[in-house]
């Protein structure tokens, strides 16, 4: 029960995000704004986040999970709002910093109450419906913009995603309030959130996340833009990142089998590799066909990192700070998200669109072999490992 409700709400508020996402370089385009604006306006939406996640993590461990996210959904119907009322760059820049906010503490809140309701054995199944239901909130989402750009306007996919909220907002009070009271766990573990990064797991899991969670944003981000100078449809564009969203759909249901057979790590290599020679043959690619294919591929490679992350996260946390955990985890995440906008977008201004995704693509394969792991480990929930064998 917990489950489905975590996942109506998550694949609602996904839905707002993914009509409304690749739709605003194409808004902010039409509006006259260059690559360099384009990525500022991405990175606006990581900005606050950076520096509440770990608050929103504490707010879940001592409120309890449904406050934050009946909040973030309210928040982001008026930040979605907003470019619908006030077509202008402005409104999108304020749009992205209260969608931003918003997210964070619904995502941290919804990971919770996952973690919160698995076991041990059941946790990889968990996280991966949880990052099933979010692809799948990236498959329609992305077709019903197109379509609604093409044939009305951008204003009215951020009308339309508004009203995307209403039903994740009706799920709320069914969110279980669960408030950790263990005051001498808390005490034995108490101190500043980045003295956890001194678990060597965690580290690894939280590099991995920002790895495969910026490539993921930076297509979103900037595809479109290549899309459009190629002369592909706004429809069509839609339609190439709804496959990659597909893809992750489809990874993520055999995920947990996946992992049974072959080891976390030597899936997350795999997968991270992946994606990034996906991400380096993309500026080859002048056929729609093609970017349909390799949009599949990237998918297959990024859907792994996000539910193994979460899980190898949740397992090493403090039992009172798993909140607080996952919010230094949603940190890593916009850290990456802040920075690789401003850096792409300052290449991309002065080296081209093109050296965007030549970039991207190294760093993905450079990245993949820096946070591989050397041991196969499980990790027991308070926070220590035990090696299992090379990988």
């Amino acid at each position: 029960m917990i489950l489905r409700n975590v996942n109506t709400i998550s694949l609602g508020f996904q839905m707002m995000l993914s009509m409304t996402r690749p739709m605003i370089p194409l808004y902010a385009s039409s509006l006259g704004a260059n690559t360099w604006d384009i990525g500022l306006l991405t990175a606006a939406y990581s900005f606050f986040p950076l520096m509440l996640a770990i608050y929103a993590g504490r707010l879940a461990d001592h409120a309890g999970d449904r406050l934050p996210v009946a909040s973030g959904i309210i928040g982001s119907m008026i930040g979605l709002v907003l470019p619908f009322c006030f077509p202008s760059m402005w409104a999108l820049f304020v749009s992205q910093f209260i969608v931003g906010i918003s997210q964070v503490f619904i995502q941290v809140s919804l990971q919770n109450v996952l973690g919160n309701a698995a076991t041990q054995e059941n946790r990889d199944y968990y996280f991966s419906m949880f990052s099933m239901t979010v692809a799948l909130g990236g498959v329609f989402g992305p077709v019903a913009a197109g379509y609604l750009a093409d044939h009305f306007s951008f204003a009215t996919v951020f009308l339309t995603s508004v009203f995307m909220g209403l039903l994740p907002l009706i799920l709320c009070p069914w969110i279980p309030v669960i408030i950790r009271p263990n005051q001498q766990d808390r005490a034995e573990h108490e101190g500043s959130s980045f003295t956890l990064l001194k678990i060597p797991v965690l580290r690894k899991a939280l590099a991995s996340s920002a790895l495969v969670l910026y490539s993921r944003d930076t297509f979103v981000a900037y595809f479109p833009l290549l899309a459009m100078h190629l002369h592909i449809s706004a429809t069509a564009i839609g339609w190439i990142i709804t496959i990659q969203s597909m893809m992750m759909v489809t990874v993520r249901f055999f995920l947990s089998r996946l992992t049974v057979r072959f080891g976390r790590n030597r899936i997350l290599l795999a997968s991270i590799l992946t994606a990034g020679l996906a991400f380096l043959l993309v500026p080859f690619a002048g056929r729609v066909y093609v970017l349909c294919l390799l949009s599949a591929l990237m998918g297959l490679g990024l859907g792994c990192g996000q539910p193994l992350s979460m899980t190898t996260t949740y397992n090493a946390s403090p039992k009172s700070r798993t909140g607080e955990v996952l919010g230094l985890r949603l940190a890593a995440n916009r850290l990456s998200q802040l920075i690789a906008p401003l850096f792409f977008g300052l290449l991309g201004s002065s080296a081209g669109l093109i050296s965007v995704f030549y970039v991207s693509g190294a760093f993905l394969i450079g990245g993949a072999f820096l946070t591989k792991s050397r041991d196969e480990e499980t990790i027991t929930a308070n926070g220590s490992t035990v090696s299992t064998g090379k990988t």
